[in-house]
């Protein structure tokens, strides 16, 4: 049953995009990569009538994680990532935080294996382990809808950078290639910076991965 649908918030020093997605008439939401002020973040989803059930991580850099103890707390919805990603989600410097004056670090409720399905209230996604941006991280994917957040690792026409700690852009050429370009064309493409695009235009055209 295809019905989910994709909210976005842009926010942080990075623009970074923090999705929600959530079934159609239902008020429970999963919350992807709360980039910074998760007050703000939890107030304006109570005014659209949504609640917070679950918290889930691309990838632990600063831009990607400032709000994630806020919502967590204010929500009480658990926080999960992916198991490669733990020294960046709990090292202030591996995350870049403390570089940028605002050290910060986040301890998952729960760390994912590459291929696990997660169930948050009646929707699934599957963590795919893209490392390449960072070691640990990846995309999630709901099949049925055709959904995939894909973080930093792609973008429309581009990548992730790689030139951070555990970075690697033959390591994340690769991902893509072996991960997300086997994925139908029509899959949208939710990334963490700029707009959607879909697996077919990105396969077709995508500069970094010709």
């Amino acid at each position: 049953m295809a019905d989910l649908k994709v909210g976005r918030l842009m926010l942080g020093i990075c623009q970074t995009n923090c999705y929600f997605v959530y079934r159609e008439g239902e008020k429970d939401v999963i919350f992807f990569d709360p980039a910074d002020k998760g007050e703000y973040i939890y107030e304006a989803l109570q005014e659209k009538g949504f609640r917070v059930a679950g918290i889930l991580l691309t990838h632990g850099h600063f831009d990607h994680i400032w709000g994630t103890n806020k919502l967590r707390e204010l929500s009480g919805a658990p926080i999960y990532a992916y198991e490669a990603e733990k020294a960046l989600c709990e090292d202030a410097v591996t995350n870049v935080s403390e570089q940028v004056g605002r050290a910060y670090t986040v301890i998952p409720d729960r760390y994912l294996k590459d291929n696990e399905e997660i169930t948050i209230a009646g929707m699934t996604c599957k963590l795919l382990a893209t490392p390449g941006h960072t070691v640990g991280s990846c995309c999630y994917y709901f099949e049925e809808d055709g959904i995939l957040i894909s973080g930093d690792t792609l973008f429309q026409d581009s990548v992730g950078r790689t030139d951070l700690a555990t970075g690697s852009m033959g390591a994340l050429v690769r991902s893509v290639k072996e991960r997300l370009f086997v994925l139908p064309d029509k899959v949208r493409v939710y990334p963490g910076h700029g707009e959607m695009t879909d697996i077919g235009h990105e396969r077709k055209y995508n500069p970094f991965l010709a």
